[in-house]
């Protein structure tokens, strides 16, 4: 072995990692066999190299079956259906028996029959036609001219080099993921539980009045004034199952964003991609809604924007995970009842897109930065116009009875009233549940003739609605009507007979001369 066979092994290897994007993942200690991966690229994703005196075609069997095990394993470690290795050999000279035939077909190794082995020899006045099959293999050209007189000197350079490289590439990527330590997660982490004890204390986290009443997403209130519910709705959560699975992909999730893009990077992708899964939910859905699943797959939104800036690195470490976890959430969301599927979109986007606003860190962008904030204010200004021009059509019954019903409890009838009546006059076919407890705050407001038509209108929806004939016994007898309030009260009494409120007032119309 000479010094020209040293120089072309390290060349090839400085030339696959310097303009390839090849990474060493393995180098044995005699520095004289190199494996390489870069696994975006299909035709040749591992390349093995070997620095060695070929004296018989027996021995470079032996070895290409080597080759194949080892590749087995490497194809395992990756989980790759199949893997195709370029087995390169550098030698002085040939072997000195027939060996063409070995070279002339890919091994497939016997065990699995997955890892398949294309060897290729550079030796004497054999180094053209080795770099023609390496370039035909690998779709690309590799060449570079070999110098006549070549030193000890010069091959320990060119080594100390190319390994210099590969350790630069690997520590800068590695960079990469470290620009912060996730102590804001651990402080999102603390705060939600927070919260949802407090609920727990305070109602219950399934208490949809105590939801509404810590900050909740509802229309109805954002419509008159109460916009801090774009945010607040990121910090509760409905129930323990939905906390902690929240919190589960938070943790895993957020640690890995917040060390990417660094701490205030992370903070401000959270935070923004929370607030536009809120206003997705807002534009898209009447129903009461709260959690952080907005701003966790905002979390997803953020790594795939890390996968558009640097594709390969995403590929090789996380990327088909992340993307098939993703398409697993989305698949479950929307093949679910009751989850909201537009707060998860709108947080995703909204991750994507403060990602790009803030880019990553000491990789500045300007130009794009500016754009995609541009971009980000039309999205956000144009929903939030649509929203709010389209406020009858964005209150559902169900956010009407339950806003009107958290008003009843503090006794504020006269919003209980609005809400219920905007909703009679705009909404599609309001239900009889509707009119009922319409009629009950019509009541109180002491508007006798409209709460008796909408107690008739009950009726006649659903006859069997004993609430129905109890309060239209009330409404009689404030109209001195004790003949009527007799027999709605009688009604509702033989359809609950052991309603003792029911039963109270029929005796009390008896009692006062409903004979």
């Amino acid at each position: 072995m000479n010094n020209k066979e040293g120089y072309i092994f390290w060349k090839l290897a400085y030339e696959l990692i310097a303009d390839h994007g090849y990474r060493i993942i393995q180098l044995f200690e005699n520095q004289k066999e190199l494996w390489l991966e870069k696994l975006e690229n299909k035709p040749a994703p591992i390349i093995r190299m070997l620095l060695h005196d070929l004296d018989w075609s027996n021995a470079m069997q032996r070895d290409i079956e080597f080759t194949a095990i080892n590749g087995e394993r490497v194809r395992r470690q990756i989980g790759r259906h199949e893997l195709r290795v370029i087995n390169i050999y550098v030698s002085q000279y040939p072997p000195v028996d027939e060996y063409q035939y070995r070279l002339s077909t890919p091994y497939v190794n016997s065990e699995s029959n997955k890892t398949t082995v294309r060897s290729i020899l550079l030796a004497m006045d054999e180094y053209e036609s080795g770099f023609q099959q390496i370039s035909a293999l690998m779709q690309t050209d590799v060449q570079f001219p070999i110098k006549d007189e070549i030193t000890e000197m010069d091959v320990d350079a060119l080594k100390k080099t190319t390994l210099g490289l590969a350790v630069q590439k690997v520590n800068s990527e590695k960079a990469l993921f470290m620009n912060g330590k996730p102590f804001i997660t651990y402080i999102l982490l603390i705060m939600q539980i927070a919260v949802f004890l407090w609920l727990q204390l305070h109602g219950g986290s399934t208490n949809t009045a105590t939801l509404i009443k810590y900050g909740a997403k509802m229309n109805q209130l954002i419509y008159e004034g109460e916009w801090w519910r774009f945010i607040t709705p990121v910090f509760l959560h409905i129930g323990f199952v939905h906390l902690a699975m929240n919190s589960l992909a938070l943790y895993f999730l957020g640690t890995t964003v917040e060390r990417i893009f660094g701490n205030v990077r992370f903070l401000f992708i959270y935070l923004f991609a929370g607030v536009t899964g809120v206003i997705a939910s807002f534009i898209s859905s009447y129903n009461l809604s709260a959690g952080a699943s907005g701003a966790i797959f905002g979390c997803f939104g953020a790594l795939l924007y890390f996968g558009v800036i640097y594709p390969k690195l995403f590929f090789r470490t996380m990327g088909f995970n992340i993307i098939f976890v993703l398409a697993i959430n989305l698949i479950f969301g929307f093949s679910s009842s009751g989850i909201d599927n537009a707060g998860h979109l709108g947080g995703l986007f909204g991750g994507f897109l403060a990602a790009g606003i803030v880019h990553l860190p000491k990789k500045r962008k300007i130009g794009l930065q500016i754009f995609i904030f541009i971009i980000s204010a039309i999205i956000l200004w144009g929903s939030l116009y649509y929203g709010f021009s389209n406020s009858s059509k964005l209150i559902g019954e169900k956010s009407a009875i339950s806003m009107a019903q958290e008003y009843i409890h503090q006794e504020k009838y006269d919003q209980a009233y609005d809400t219920l009546k905007n909703f009679e006059e705009t909404g599609v076919n309001p239900s009889e549940k509707l009119y009922l407890i319409l009629s009950f705050v019509e009541y109180k407001e002491k508007l006798y003739p409209d709460a008796k038509n909408h107690l008739q209108t009950v009726v006649k929806l659903e006859p069997n609605t004993a609430a129905a004939y109890y309060y239209l016994a009330l409404v009689n007898l404030n109209e001195n009507d004790i003949k009527e309030a007799r027999t709605n009260a009688e009604k509702a009494l033989k359809l609950e007979p052991d309603n003792q409120d029911f039963a109270k007032l029929v005796q009390f119309i008896k009692a006062n001369g409903g004979q």
